[in-house]
Protein backbone atom coordinates (compact mmCIF):
# COMPACT_ATOMS: atom_id res chain seq x y z
CA UNK A 1 0.00 0.00 0.00
CA UNK A 2 3.26 2.53 0.84
CA UNK A 3 2.93 2.75 -3.21
CA UNK A 4 -0.24 4.24 -3.26
CA UNK A 5 0.07 7.01 -0.12
CA UNK A 6 -0.14 9.82 -2.45
CA UNK A 7 -3.43 8.81 -4.44
CA UNK A 8 -4.78 7.63 -0.92
CA UNK A 9 -3.80 11.35 0.41
CA UNK A 10 -5.08 12.95 -2.59
CA UNK A 11 -8.35 11.14 -2.16
CA UNK A 12 -9.36 12.00 1.56
CA UNK A 13 -8.83 15.45 0.78
CA UNK A 14 -11.00 15.33 -1.25
CA UNK A 15 -13.11 13.57 0.72
CA UNK A 16 -13.01 16.44 3.21
CA UNK A 17 -13.59 19.06 0.84
CA UNK A 18 -16.59 17.95 -0.17
CA UNK A 19 -17.37 16.96 3.67
CA UNK A 20 -17.27 20.95 4.26
CA UNK A 21 -18.87 21.37 1.00
CA UNK A 22 -21.60 20.00 2.35
CA UNK A 23 -21.62 21.55 5.73
CA UNK A 24 -21.11 17.79 7.41
CA UNK A 25 -18.99 17.54 10.36
CA UNK A 26 -16.60 13.92 10.33
CA UNK A 27 -19.62 12.89 12.74
CA UNK A 28 -22.52 13.62 10.71
CA UNK A 29 -21.07 12.09 7.42
CA UNK A 30 -20.22 8.71 9.97
CA UNK A 31 -24.04 9.10 10.48
CA UNK A 32 -25.31 9.65 6.49
CA UNK A 33 -22.80 6.95 5.52
CA UNK A 34 -22.87 4.27 8.10
CA UNK A 35 -19.43 4.47 8.94
CA UNK A 36 -17.36 4.92 12.03
CA UNK A 37 -16.32 8.46 12.28
CA UNK A 38 -12.95 7.58 13.53
CA UNK A 39 -12.43 5.65 9.62
CA UNK A 40 -13.85 8.79 8.36
CA UNK A 41 -11.08 10.51 10.21
CA UNK A 42 -8.33 7.65 8.85
CA UNK A 43 -10.02 8.11 5.31
CA UNK A 44 -9.88 11.68 4.95
CA UNK A 45 -5.65 11.60 6.43
CA UNK A 46 -5.15 8.90 4.03
CA UNK A 47 -4.75 6.44 6.36
CA UNK A 48 -7.29 3.70 5.52
CA UNK A 49 -7.63 2.37 1.70
CA UNK A 50 -11.72 2.24 0.87
CA UNK A 51 -13.66 -0.72 -0.38
CA UNK A 52 -15.91 0.05 -3.17
CA UNK A 53 -18.75 -0.36 -0.88
CA UNK A 54 -17.26 2.47 1.23
CA UNK A 55 -17.14 4.68 -1.98
CA UNK A 56 -20.79 4.10 -2.82
CA UNK A 57 -21.88 4.68 0.72
CA UNK A 58 -19.27 8.47 0.80
CA UNK A 59 -20.83 9.08 -2.77
CA UNK A 60 -24.34 8.51 -1.63
CA UNK A 61 -24.25 10.64 1.92
CA UNK A 62 -22.12 13.39 0.10
CA UNK A 63 -24.86 13.31 -3.17
CA UNK A 64 -22.08 13.10 -5.45
CA UNK A 65 -21.08 10.42 -7.50
CA UNK A 66 -18.33 8.30 -7.18
CA UNK A 67 -16.58 9.34 -10.09
CA UNK A 68 -16.69 13.07 -7.83
CA UNK A 69 -14.60 11.46 -4.97
CA UNK A 70 -11.99 10.61 -7.20
CA UNK A 71 -10.61 12.96 -9.26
Amino acid sequence: MEKYVNELIHFGNKVRILRERAGFSQETLSFKANLHRTYISQLELGQRNPSYTTLLKLANALSVSVSDLMD
